[in-house]
């Protein structure tokens, strides 16, 4: 099967949306499905969006089996330069557990770090992306906060794009700018 990686284009912009809500459709449900296309959209329409770390990944149909953002982050107005997150994350609920998401976030890391981001934060079960190389953000400093209502603080995630990337960087997570996470 031929995969292809790309940034997002305008062609892709809808059909990325049908297949994220489709997939946290099956895997959750409808409304968690459509917080996250809310989310999609707002990241869309925020500063912190990259086009360039909007990524997709198309089989030789040219359908979107795989997806995966990237945007700015900060933690209290520091760090935008610095540091990214990593969410929402989607595979077509067909061609699961065959390495589309660690294509994806790998290859967003490699952008990533091009572009002179220092780290990726992100939330989600720690099962799912320890293979990434993602550590607990707790351990380098970097906490949710109560609003972010995580079930274990394991679950807020952080991996350095370069070596000792973190060493200045600490703060507390919240998703304040989100209209649709709150």
């Amino acid at each position: 099967m031929n995969r292809i990686i790309k940034s997002m284009e305008e062609k892709y912009l809808q059909s990325s949306l049908d297949m994220v809500r489709r997939t946290f459709t099956d895997s959750e449900n409808a409304e968690n499905a459509q917080i996250v296309v809310n989310l999609i959209e707002e990241i869309r329409c925020m500063d912190t969006y990259i086009p360039e770390l909007e990524l997709i990944m198309v089989d030789e149909n040219d359908e979107v089996i795989g997806y995966a953002m990237f945007s700015r982050f900060h933690l209290g107005g520091r760090y935008m330069d610095e540091l990214l997150l990593l969410s929402p994350v989607a595979v077509k609920t067909e061609v699961q557990r065959q390495h589309i998401s660690k294509e994806l976030i790998e290859y967003g890391f490699e952008r990533a770090k091009k572009m002179g981001f220092k780290a990726v934060i992100v939330e989600g079960n720690p099962m799912n992306y320890r293979s990434r190389g993602f550590k607990t953000s707790a351990d380098y400093g970097i906490v949710a906060a109560e609003s972010v209502g995580l079930p274990a603080v394991e679950c807020l995630m952080v991996r350095e794009l370069c070596e000792n990337a973190l060493q200045h960087i600490s703060g507390v997570v919240e998703y304040t700018d989100y209209k649709s996470l709150r």
